[in-house]
C-alpha cells in the first residue's frame, strides 16, 4: 500500500516472541526493552488469546509513585483473572520498583502460581540497573528495536530513499509528505520527550544545556569517526571528555546513538580509541536535514552505513570499525565467538577501496561480507541469515 499507512499494524517479531513464550508454563519475567514510540505498548495489544487475562498500567501516568503503586495493579490483575497477565509500562518510574517487583514475585512463585508478569522499558540503563541489583536469574530480555527498512516498506510502502530520510518511528509515517511537519512532531513528540523526561529528569545530568548541544552535534556525524576533543571544541559550553563519554551512554541506554571503537589486538586500545557513532535510526539524523531528497551522495552514503550499523548492532557479539594509518578501513568489524567478519558497505560515497584486502592481510582469519543498495532489503530482512547465507 504505497504512500498510506494501513489500518493494522504489523506483528513484529518481538510481540511474536512475547506470545511464544507466554504460553510456557512458569515464564520467567518478561522484559521488552526499546526506544519510544516503536509499537511496544501496540504490541501488547496483538497478543493472541492473552486479552482476557491481561491487566496494563503505565508507570508514566504515575510518576514518582511509591512501590505501593505495584502492589495497587498486581492485585487488581489477580482479581480480574484466574490467569493474571500484568502488564507494567514504564516500570523504571516508580521509585524503588526493583525491590518491589522482586518480593511480589518471590511471593507468586513461593505460592507455585500461575501469575505472569510483562514489564516495558524505554531506557536501557535506568531498568537495567534495577534488573540487575534484585531481579538476577528473575528475567529475560526481549527487545523491541526500531522498525526496519522491511517492516517500512510492508507497513508504509518506504522507498529506500524515503527510509533513509525518516525511517525507523511509526507514527511519523503519517507526515512524510509534509518535511516541516514530519519535523516538528519527531522533535517535539519523540526526541523532546526522551531528552526530557527520560534522561534529563532522571539520568543526574548537570549541564542540560550542553547535554542538549551534544545531541545536536551527534546528530551532525552519521557513521563518522570523532574524537572526544573534537566534538567538545564543537560544544559552545564548557566540559570535558569524561563528561561527553557520559552524555553518549545516557543518549546509548535512550536508544539513541550507538558508539564503536576501533577494532584491535588489544582491548586497551579500543576503549581508548575515538569512537564511530550512529543514529540508531535514520530519522534521527534526517529530521535536522529538511529536505525530501539528499543534497550529495556523500550524505546519502553515510546515512546508509549508518542504516546498516543499526542493523548489525542488534546482532549478539560485538561490533567495532576499523582503520589502519589513516588510509585504509573497513566500515564495520563484527565478532562473535570465533567468527570474525569485515563488512564493507557499498554506500555510493567515495573511500578508500583497499581496506578489506588489508584488513584479511592482517586478520586472515576473518571473512568479507559486503552490503550494497541492491541487497540490503534482504540484509534489513533477516540479518543473520544474510550473513550465514553468503559466509562462505
Amino acid at each position: 500500500m504505497p504512500g498510506r499507512l494501513k489500518a493494522k499494524l504489523l506483528k513484529r517479531s518481538f510481540v511474536v516472541e512475547l506470545e511464544r513464550r507466554l504460553k510456557e508454563k512458569n515464564p520467567l519475567i518478561q522484559v521488552i526493552l526499546g526506544p519510544r514510540q516503536v509499537g511496544k505498548t501496540t504490541g501488547i495489544g496483538q497478543l493472541s488469546g492473552f486479552k482476557n487475562s491481561l491487566h496494563y498500567a503505565s508507570a508514566d501516568e504515575a510518576l514518582n509513585q511509591p512501590p505501593e503503586w505495584i502492589t495497587e495493579h498486581w492485585q487488581a490483575a489477580k482479581l480480574a483473572s484466574r490467569t493474571p497477565i500484568l502488564v507494567i509500562d514504564e516500570i523504571q518510574k516508580v521509585t524503588h520498583w526493583s525491590e518491589r517487583i522482586k518480593a511480589l514475585w518471590d511471593s507468586e512463585q513461593k505460592n507455585k502460581s500461575n501469575f505472569k508478569l510483562v514489564l516495558l522499558g524505554s531506557s536501557s540503563l535506568d531498568i537495567g540497573s534495577g534488573l540487575d541489583e534484585s531481579l538476577t536469574g528473575r528475567f529475560e530480555v526481549i527487545p523491541a528495536h526500531h522498525w526496519n527498512f522491511t517492516e517500512s516498506v510492508i507497513q508504509f510502502g518506504y522507498t529506500l530513499d524515503e527510509f533513509l530520510l525518516i525511517g525507523g518511528y511509526p507514527a511519523a509515517a503519517r507526515f512524510k509528505g509534509n518535511v516541516r511537519r514530519w519535523q516538528s512532531y519527531l522533535k517535539n513528540s519523540i526526541i523532546e520527550t526522551v531528552i526530557g523526561k527520560d534522561i534529563l529528569r532522571y539520568g543526574g545530568v548537570r549541564k542540560p544545556a550542553l547535554f542538549r548541544q551534544t545531541f545536536e552535534l551527534l546528530s551532525h556525524y552519521p557513521a563518522q569517526e570523532i574524537s572526544y576533543n573534537k566534538l567538545l571544541g564543537q560544544l559552545q559550553e564548557s566540559g570535558n571528555v569524561d563528561l561527553v563519554k557520559h552524555y553518549i551512554e545516557l543518549f546509548e541506554g535512550a536508544f539513541l546513538f550507538k558508539s564503536i571503537h576501533k577494532f584491535s589486538g588489544s582491548v586497551i586500545r579500543q576503549r581508548s580509541s575515538s569512537p564511530k557513532i550512529f543514529p540508531l535510526c535514520p530519522a534521527l539524523y534526517g529530521y535536522r536535514h529538511g529536505s525530501k531528497e539528499f543534497i550529495d551522495p556523500e550524505t546519502r552514503g553515510r546515512v546508509f552505513e549508518a542504516a546498516v550499523g543499526s542493523e548489525l548492532a542488534k546482532l549478539p557479539g560485538e561490533l567495532f570499525y576499523w582503520r589502519d594509518k589513516g588510509t585504509a578501513e573497513v566500515d564495520y568489524v563484527y565478532q562473535y565467538g570465533r567468527d570474525l567478519l569485515a563488512i564493507e558497505v557499498k554506500s555510493g560515497r567515495r573511500k578508500n577501496s583497499h581496506g578489506i584486502q588489508e584488513f584479511l592481510r592482517q586478520y586472515p582469519q576473518a571473512k568479507p561480507v559486503f552490503v550494497t543498495q541492491e541487497n540490503f532489503p534482504a540484509f534489513s530482512k533477516d540479518v543473520e541469515k544474510f550473513l550465514k547465507r553468503i559466509i562462505i
